[in-house]
C-alpha cells in the first residue's frame, strides 16, 4: 500500500517536473537571446560611432619646397617718355601746309607744319629794303666824312639807323619762324588734331611727340624701404597689355626728399624700349629685389591656418597605429597639426621659418574640418593656384 502511494507520487512529480524544466530552459534561452542581442547591438553601435568619429576627410595636398627666396618690394608706377612734348606754335594763323602723318617717326628739326605767312614775308622784304638803304647811306656818308663834307654825327646816325633796320629784319624773321613747326627732337608723332585751312590759335596743340626708344618709370615707395635701394639697382615691370611678359630696367634717380604728407619717396627707373612695346602713360606693376637670396621652405598661403594662438599647418602623415593594412579609404594618411613661424609672402606663396621641413606633405584645402588623427582622403582636383606673381584678370 505504501509502495503504491510512493509510486503514484513519483509519477505525479515526474510528470510535472518535465514541463517545468522545459519552461525554465525556454526562459533561459529567451534571456540568453536578449543578452546576446543587447551585446551585439552595443558592439555594432560602438563600431558605428567609432567609424563616424573619424570619417576620412577629402583634402588637397602639396609638398613643401625649398626655394631661393629674395625679399621683393612691390609698387605701382607710370611710364613716361624720356623726351615728350605736346607741340604747339607760338603764333596764330591759318594752317597752310601739314608735312607729317599721324604716328610716323620724325627726325630732330624736321618741318611738321606751316601757317600762312604771305603778309609777314612782304613785311620782311620791306624791312630788308630799308636796311639796304640805310647801309648805302652809311657807306656814302663815311666816304663824305673823309672829305670833311659831313659831320661825324651824321655817320653815327646812319650807323644807328642801319642797326635798327637790321634788328627789325631779325625780329620779322623770328615772327615768320614762329609760324613754322619743327620737331624739337627725334621721336614718334601722335595723332594730329588740326587740318589745312583751320585757324590755329597760339599755344594750341598740333600733335604730340614722344621719344620712346627708352622710357622712364616713375613710382613711389615708403621711406622705410630706402635702406635697400640704390641707383643702378635692377627693376622689373609688367603691364596689362602684355600678360606674362616682364620688362627689365634700372633705377636711375631717387628723389632727394621724402614727401611730408605721405612719407613716400619718388623713384625713377629707366627702361630700354627697342621694340617700342611700352608707351608713355602705361600703368605698370613694379618689382624690386632687395637683400641677399635665401633658401627657405615655401608653401601656398592657402595651407596656413590662422588662429589667435598662432599659425599652423596640417601635415598628411602615415598612421603608425593603423598597422600594415592602414585605412583602405584614406590610404593610411592622417592629419597632424604643426605650429609654424611665418616669413614674408610672395604672391600666392609664403615662407615658413620654423615648424615645417622641405618634403613634408601639407594640406592646402579642407583644413577647417580637420583635427589631429583624422583620416585623410587625397583629391587634388581642383588644386589651389600657386603663382609667385599673380595678376588680376578682367572678365
Amino acid at each position: 500500500m505504501l509502495t503504491s502511494a510512493r509510486t503514484i507520487a513519483k509519477d505525479r512529480f515526474g510528470s510535472s517536473l518535465k514541463p517545468m524544466l522545459i519552461m525554465l530552459a525556454s526562459v533561459g534561452l529567451v534571456f540568453a537571446g536578449l543578452y546576446g542581442f543587447n551585446a551585439f547591438r552595443s558592439i555594432m553601435i560602438g563600431r558605428f560611432l567609432a567609424s563616424m568619429a573619424n570619417p576620412p576627410q577629402t583634402v588637397s595636398v602639396t609638398t613643401a619646397k625649398l626655394e631661393e627666396w629674395r625679399p621683393m618690394l612691390a609698387a605701382i608706377g607710370t611710364f613716361r617718355a624720356v623726351s615728350g612734348a605736346d607741340l604747339a606754335l607760338e603764333a596764330s594763323g591759318v594752317v597752310e601746309k601739314i608735312l607729317f602723318k599721324s604716328g610716323e617717326d620724325v627726325a630732330a628739326g624736321q618741318i611738321l607744319l606751316e601757317l600762312r605767312k604771305d603778309t609777314d614775308n612782304a613785311r620782311l622784304e620791306s624791312l630788308k629794303a630799308t636796311a639796304e638803304l640805310n647801309e648805302i647811306n652809311l657807306r656814302r656818308d663815311q666816304a663824305q666824312l673823309k672829305l670833311k663834307a659831313v659831320s661825324q654825327a651824321t655817320v653815327d646816325s646812319d650807323l644807328a639807323n642801319l642797326r635798327s633796320a637790321k634788328a627789325e629784319v631779325a625780329q620779322q624773321e623770328a615772327v615768320i619762324a614762329q609760324k613754322t613747326l619743327r620737331a624739337p627732337f627725334a621721336g614718334r608723332l601722335g595723332i594730329r588734331s588740326v587740318d589745312i585751312g583751320q585757324y590755329l590759335s597760339a599755344g594750341a596743340t598740333v600733335v604730340t611727340l614722344q621719344a620712346i626708344d627708352a622710357l622712364y618709370l616713375d613710382f613711389v615707395l615708403p621711406q622705410q624701404n630706402l635702406n635697400g635701394l640704390d641707383v643702378g639697382q635692377g627693376v622689373t615691370a609688367s603691364v596689362d597689355a602684355y600678360s606674362g611678359q616682364t620688362f627689365a630696367g634700372k633705377i636711375t634717380a631717387i628723389n632727394s626728399k621724402v614727401d611730408q604728407g605721405s612719407r613716400n619717396v619718388q623713384i625713377r627707373a629707366t627702361f630700354p624700349n627697342p621694340d617700342r612695346k611700352l608707351r608713355p602713360g602705361m600703368f605698370a606693376s613694379v618689382s624690386i629685389a632687395v637683400g641677399k637670396p635665401e633658401q627657405l621652405v615655401t608653401v601656398p598661403q592657402t595651407a596656413i591656418v590662422h588662429a589667435p594662438y598662432g599659425a599652423s599647418v596640417f601635415l598628411a602623415q602615415k598612421n603608425a597605429s593603423a598597422g600594415e593594412a592602414g585605412n583602405g579609404e584614406s590610404g593610411g594618411l592622417v592629419a597632424r597639426q604643426s605650429f609654424v613661424q611665418l616669413g614674408a609672402t610672395r604672391g600666392d606663396e609664403i615662407a615658413v621659418i620654423e615648424g615645417l621641413k622641405a618634403g613634408e606633405v601639407v594640406v592646402t584645402a579642407g583644413q577647417m574640418k580637420l583635427r589631429n588623427d583624422v583620416p585623410l582622403k587625397i583629391s587634388n582636383t581642383p588644386q589651389p593656384p600657386v603663382n609667385p606673381d599673380p595678376k588680376p584678370i578682367d572678365r
